[in-house]
């Protein structure tokens, strides 16, 4: 059997893709402009979201979505954030970096995402919102999230980074909280090379978070249109006001040039989907002989898989021996976004791995590959055939 490389991700750039990086460089405009505009728009539309704001990561999304609400709501340093004991660090990270506390709660053992029964035994005084991370593809249990959101009066701050263009019973990911948060970094679905995008449909959440991408500045003028077609009066006031900051922002903006890679990508998102999910269902298929040895991506009902990645956890055994079998025959892995291991927030928090019992067996047993859109069957076919010999 040969060796293939077959990676987590892919980038393939269309003639479109470079068409409209060429118009970008032809026109001498780098900064926020027409092709961050239109992605902006056309991505809320397709998330039924009233507003999109770019930056130039996800974590930047997530940074400035929890800095908004901060502000906005008037919460104190040192008040708690609920996320996932599953998650990339970046989750938690942002909690951290606004000075609050994360408060981390284990996660189901079949879809990964937070478990909402586990949910209200953490709350406190001090908890202001619940952080679900769409991970793999797949939207959270978002209804028993929301009602307890609503119970104790808690904002709803959705990681969506890995998972876009899905629906949870018909609603769409990003308009299930208060603000949602998407990458469009390398391997994601969208891959812009960097970037990042927070939707919403409060118009002041937005206004905000506009402001802190563009170093908190006065959001009368955060880009250069901002001061076209203006009464003389309006002009006088915008021109006081270029150099005022409301809130201490962050260097977050993005270029055309990604825009542009996004814009192109997002024309033919359902083709992209559609691949995928048709890839990672030949893999369920082909793979579900080994069900009594590892666990294969589940959907949730009502609800879709836009499978970003591919997850499996083995059932009674470690993934050591597994992962550098699929390595060396070439398959890429990575390890299922672990948490409550990781030694710097042992060192802050002193985490106990014991109390995600869930987040643990995951930690030590899962893992994924990729199932991306640019995959052949013969891939496929491959990487059925090598699982299989693994066993035998």
């Amino acid at each position: 059997m040969e060796n293939r490389y077959i990676g987590v991700g892919t980038l393939n750039l269309t003639k479109k893709a470079k068409e409209y990086v060429n118009q970008v460089l032809d026109s001498n405009r780098l900064s926020y402009g027409p092709f961050c505009k239109r992605l902006e728009k056309d991505f809320a539309k397709i998330h039924d979201s009233k507003f999109a704001v770019l930056s130039n990561s996800g974590t930047s999304s997530l940074q400035v979505a929890l800095q908004a609400l901060k502000e906005v709501h008037k919460w104190e340093d040192g008040d708690e954030i609920i996320v996932p004991a599953i998650t990339f660090v970046a989750t938690s990270n942002i909690v951290i970096h606004n000075r609050m506390k994360p408060v981390f709660v284990d996660v189901e053992k079949e879809c990964y995402g937070i478990d909402p029964k586990k949910i209200e035994s953490v709350i406190t005084p001090r908890t202001r919102a619940i952080m679900p991370v769409h991970l793999f593809g797949m939207p959270c249990d978002m209804n028993p999230i929301i009602k307890i959101a609503k119970k104790h009066n808690l904002k709803i701050i959705e990681d969506s980074c890995e998972t876009m263009f899905a629906r949870y019973k018909g609603k769409s990911v990003g308009n299930l909280g208060d603000i949602g948060c998407f990458s469009t970094y390398v391997a994601h679905l969208l891959t812009a090379g960097v970037g990042g995008i927070a939707t919403t449909n409060n118009p002041e959440y937005a206004v905000k978070m506009r402001s802190l991408v563009n170093h908190g500045r006065d959001s009368i003028y955060l880009s250069l249109e901002d001061d076209d077609n203006k009464s003389e009066k309006e002009l006088k006031e915008i021109i006081s006001k270029r150099f005022s900051f409301v809130s201490v922002g962050h260097s977050f903006r993005i270029t055309e040039m990604e825009a542009a890679l996004g814009v192109a990508q997002l024309e033919d998102w359902q083709e992209m989907i559609s691949k995928r999910k048709k890839n990672a269902h030949y893999l369920i298929e082909g793979l579900k002989d080994l069900e009594k040895h590892i666990q294969l991506p589940r959907i949730r009902p009502e609800t879709d898989h836009s499978f970003m990645l591919f997850p499996i956890v083995l059932k009674y055994e470690q993934k050591e021996e597994l992962v550098n079998f699929l390595e060396n025959k070439g398959i890429e892995t990575r390890d299922m976004m672990p948490i409550t291991n990781q030694p710097v927030y042992k060192r802050l928090f002193s985490i106990k791995e014991d109390d995600s019992p869930v987040a643990k067996w995951i930690n030590k047993n899962g893992f994924y590959i990729g199932c991306h859109q640019d995959l052949t069957k013969e891939d496929l076919d491959y990487i059925i055939k090598v699982f299989h010999s693994f066993v035998k």
